[in-house]
């Protein structure tokens, strides 16, 4: 049985293996299944690579997506230049230890899920936040052409502090991306604290967070005419990406 997984800790929830499951469900791929490796230490990783021989994939979230990257053998472009891994292929020869090569598929689905939506004006971006997630946006942004400023609580120089934000940054920037937890359920009543009055129709609003459908965020966005975009397609172009490194000949 060929099978494919996610490490990470804790894994209570998981996107990953409704996903999987799902589509190998409605595909009927016969002799293939997704699992769940909540590992608690990043150390473990190894001893799961031996114990499962047929493991030839894996998706990889918090705390390790940096951790891990000293257990793979080489790097996709964009995880180096991200520095972070959120989907693994394992190649398995006859013989030797198997070879393992990290990705980082978060710039594909976001990039992916919002080229559709760009117009002429989108040419400059506010990024919320700071994190991993962050770059993997700024990343992509970069490859678009998309000029971008960060915002964040603890500005390095040349970003943003939350309260620097007025009509004029804003409309100077017409896209605006959420990179933070902000909004996530079950604390669906927090957002990110921008001046939402000075949004208008030339706006494109987009949060990663795909749960709920429409945070706080994106619905005081809505109020003024911006158009919105949750994380969700985000997600799940990401998942179609990893299945497509995973299975590639």
């Amino acid at each position: 049985m060929k099978k494919f997984g996610l490490i990470g800790f804790p894994l209570s929830h998981s996107f990953s293996k409704k996903y999987y499951d799902a589509k190998i469900a409605r595909e009927q791929l016969a002799g293939v299944g997704y699992e769940l490796y909540p590992i608690s230490s990043i150390e473990a990783f190894p001893r799961l690579l031996r114990d499962e021989p047929m493991l030839m994939g894996i998706n990889v979230t918090i705390p390790y997506k940096i951790a891990v990257m000293d257990y793979v053998d080489r790097l996709s472009a964009e995880a180096e230049a991200i520095a972070a891994v959120n989907c693994i292929r394992i190649e398995r020869p006859e013989e030797g230890k198997p070879l393992l090569t990290g990705y980082n598929t978060d710039v594909y689905g976001f990039m992916e899920s919002l080229k559709p939506l760009l117009q002429p004006g989108h040419d400059r971006a506010l990024v919320l936040g700071n994190g991993g997630a962050a770059k993997a946006v700024v990343y992509a942004l970069a490859q678009l052409g998309i000029s971008y400023s960060i915002v964040s609580r603890s500005p390095l120089p040349g970003q943003y502090t939350y309260a620097q934000l007025d009509a004029a940054v804003l409309a100077d920037h017409p896209l605006i991306i959420n990179t933070t937890p902000l909004g996530t359920y079950p604390a669906t009543g927090n957002y990110p604290d921008i001046p939402y009055a000075c949004l208008g129709p030339g706006h494109l609003l987009y949060d990663l967070i795909y749960n709920p459908a429409e945070t706080e965020f994106l619905k005081r966005g809505r109020a003024q005419g911006a158009a919105t975009k949750n994380g969700l397609e985000m997600l799940e172009r990401q998942a179609e990406r990893n299945w497509d490194i995973w299975n590639m000949t």
